[in-house]
């Protein structure tokens, strides 16, 4: 028998020893699986079995999976998401593009929304959390993503199953799903689509490198998407209605004038909490374009 005390200095240290760069947080996560959330109070023993399935995770999250992936959920604004390989891996700086959404939905009954290359879903259920009477659409183009987006849908809201998803989710292309659009029909549109240039791919951290890389990576330096979506679905939009994008730290001022080229007004960029760029929002004039 080893207490959990024991058994998180020593997953600690091996973290350390390869590298991850939180590796106190890390190993304490991998130890709440086995000897629950409470051990750091509770100190109890960890048995045999308890201890090789730590080990085995361990040895994972060391040869650098990523530990929501190891986990298989992770947390956004105050519900859990389930994740794993083939998703993007929901991070606390997308929380501020549900948040961003959100407040631009004030006032509206019951306002239509669309999230863009949704991966888990974090962003349209986010947005769903904060403003319960919205009505969501996420649109995914992996399968391998797409089914997280549906369990997600299913189980990560309060009050909602199979039968009753939070979100409807969509199986499609980015690049052409604003085709099966109807003129003036969205409030608001939200998209954390792929921004990173192929330098930067370079020099992803391991775990990074092994989230998708579809998920990540686009052409013209990293700003296709943008150049796409920005006047693509801007008919779709009701005047007055916003589109919003999570943004690379560097991308603000080109991403604002692909706002402004495409028509919209009142565009900002949003700092994270960190003082970075991070999110981009303009509005569909009311009297149209």
């Amino acid at each position: 028998m080893v207490r959990a005390r024991q058994a998180f200095d020593e997953a600690r240290k091996r973290l350390e020893a390869a590298g991850v760069e939180d590796a106190a947080f890390d190993a304490a996560a991998l130890v709440a699986t086995q000897a629950g959330e409470g051990w750091r109070w509770q100190d109890p023993e960890l048995d045999e079995t308890a201890l090789a399935r730590l080990e085995a995770l361990t040895a994972r999250r060391a040869a650098r999976e990523p530990l929501q992936y190891i986990l298989g959920r992770w947390p956004f604004l105050d519900f859990e998401l389930q994740v794993g390989p083939g998703v993007l891996c929901p991070r606390a700086d997308t929380e501020l593009l549900a948040e961003e959404g959100a407040k631009r939905l004030a006032g509206k009954s019951s306002p239509a929304v669309l999230d863009l290359c949704a991966g888990s879903g974090c962003v349209g259920l986010g947005v769903k959390r904060l403003c319960p009477a919205a009505r969501v659409t996420c649109l995914e183009k992996s399968p391998e993503a797409f089914q997280y987006l549906e369990r997600n849908a299913a189980s990560a809201l309060p009050g909602f199953d199979a039968a009753r998803p939070a979100v409807t989710c969509v199986r499609g292309d980015v690049f052409e799903y604003q085709r099966q659009l109807a003129p003036e029909s969205l409030d608001l549109i939200l998209s954390n689509p792929p921004y990173v240039t192929d330098g930067e791919m370079e020099q992803l951290a391991p775990e990074v490198r092994r989230e998708p890389a579809m998920a990540l990576r686009a052409d013209h330096e990293g700003l296709a998407f943008y150049e796409h979506i920005a006047p693509a679905y801007l008919p779709a939009l009701r005047p007055g209605g916003w589109l919003a994008v999570e943004i690379g730290w560097q991308q603000g001022a080109a991403v604002q004038a692909i706002f402004r080229a495409a028509g919209y007004e009142t565009v900002a960029c949003i700092p994270d909490l960190e003082g970075r760029d991070r999110v981009v929002a303009g509005q569909k004039p009311e009297k149209g374009i």
